[in-house]
């Protein structure tokens, strides 16, 4: 039995079973999702060294490091027509591979390499969140659809931690920083077999499945003329600014040079954003699914971070405990997986895999065009001198304004949880 979503999208019964082999496939994505973010957040911790093997200074390396960004959003839209084309095993575990391949090239030690691995860890690794999200919806009922899209970036999230808390430990004590990069590229490739065995090979009937190769991209007609498609990415991708740029690139840098953090502290003090999205993630999107509604928890969410993001730079030391505004910060930003959920819920089921593909696109497309930008503003306020507190308040400037924004684009997006349907 189905119903219509604001009159034109078939809502799947509520009362859907779960499908075991797509929850088991989903889990072992959600792992790729870790390891993948893992290597994200990692070279924020290891800037010294990456400085020394490439022979650049920092702005340097963040510009290397962000080359991830430009093909993580242009695969977005590959990965996304491919899962409605192919499915999930045939697509999610080719990316994996490729993610594994980027680590080992990262490893290297030379500049162009990097370069070429960087390219191919953010196009792989596309597959990871899209992917887990076309398993989630595969394997869960929709009433615990936003519950489980959260507990996904959750998985990613605490990579996110990991990279920055554990790899610093690990780099300057234990392995060297390449060492590091090839264990983990031989821990993805490891996933990428086990995801191959264990997804079912079945897929929608969508108009991307039928057709010649050019028509898998028909999916994105749909939702690319959708209006609420851009009001969820945009929303999302200015949400996502303070964790992608302001803390995995310029975080540290921030805790230790502009507010005279020692190296350890600042990546512990730096590593409570991501640990915050563990809790915040899966927490907003319980919130959601209680309530049947998903604006207030995004706005409320968003509404964190901007406090908390207010604090970090403007409170004077010792005023707020220094672990506690990070965990806040990224508990608030558990609100930018929430347009994941509703972007999908406003277009058709049909082209679910699309429409993540999209939502991906347009976020990242924000970080890949942005961090090299935020680098210049850092760079024009230092104005030839060190970096420091003010020169990071001057930039971070923006990412608040970047978080207003989003929550004015939030009250024009359609409210989908079952409860705002029910009223509308």
């Amino acid at each position: 039995m189905s119903s219509k979503i604001a009159g034109t999208v078939d809502a799947p019964s509520e009362r859907e079973p779960i499908h075991m082999g797509f929850v088991i496939a989903w889990l072992f994505c959600a792992a790729f999702y870790f390891m993948q973010y893992m290597l994200r957040s990692a070279p924020g911790v290891m800037v010294p060294e990456l400085s020394a093997a490439f022979a650049r200074d920092a702005l340097g390396v963040g510009a290397l490091v962000g080359l991830y960004y430009y093909t993580y959003a242009l695969f977005s839209i590959l990965c996304g027509a491919l899962l409605d084309r192919l499915g999930g095993k045939a697509v999610i575990p080719a990316g994996i591979v490729l993610v594994a391949a980027g680590a080992v090239l990262f490893g290297l030690g030379s500049v162009e390499a990097a370069q070429v691995g960087r390219l191919l860890q953010g196009a792989g690794s596309a597959c990871g969140f899209i992917g887990a999200v076309y398993l989630a919806t595969h394997g869960f009922p929709p009433r615990s659809l936003a519950t489980a899209v959260g507990f996904t970036q959750c998985f990613g999230m605490l990579g996110g931690s990991a990279g920055q808390f554990a790899v610093a430990p690990l780099i300057h004590g234990l392995i060297t920083w390449q060492q590091f990069w090839w264990l983990s590229g031989l821990v993805i490739f490891v996933i990428a077999v086990l995801v191959l065995f264990v997804t079912p090979a079945g897929h929608d009937d969508s108009p991307a499945s039928q057709g010649s190769w050019l028509k898998m991209f028909a999916p994105y007609k749909q939702v690319l003329t959708n209006p609420q498609s851009y009001l969820c990415g945009f929303c999302a991708g200015l949400l996502f600014l303070p964790t992608t740029i302001g803390d995995m690139i310029w975080g540290i840098p921030f805790l230790h040079s502009g507010l005279n953090v020692s190296y350890g502290e600042a990546v512990n003090r730096a590593s409570m954003v991501p640990l915050g999205w563990v809790i915040g993630c899966p927490l907003l999107g319980y919130l959601a699914d209680r309530l049947g509604r998903r604006k207030p928890v995004l706005i409320g969410g968003a509404l964190l971070m901007l406090v908390s993001a207010t604090g970090i730079f403007y409170l004077p030391a010792g005023v707020a405990p220094p672990y506690v505004l990070g965990l806040l910060l990224g508990i608030g930003s558990g609100a930018a997986m929430l347009p994941y959920t509703v972007i999908k819920e406003v277009n058709p089921d049909n082209v679910k895999g699309s429409a993540s593909g999209a939502i991906n696109f347009l976020v990242f497309t924000f970080s890949a065009l942005l961090t090299p930008v935020y680098g210049k503003l850092l760079a024009h306020h230092a104005n030839g001198g060190t970096m420091d507190l003010s020169t990071f308040r001057d930039a971070g400037t923006w990412l608040l304004g970047g978080i207003v924004l989003a929550m004015v684009l939030a009250i024009f997006i359609r409210e989908t949880g079952p409860r705002g349907r029910a009223n509308a």
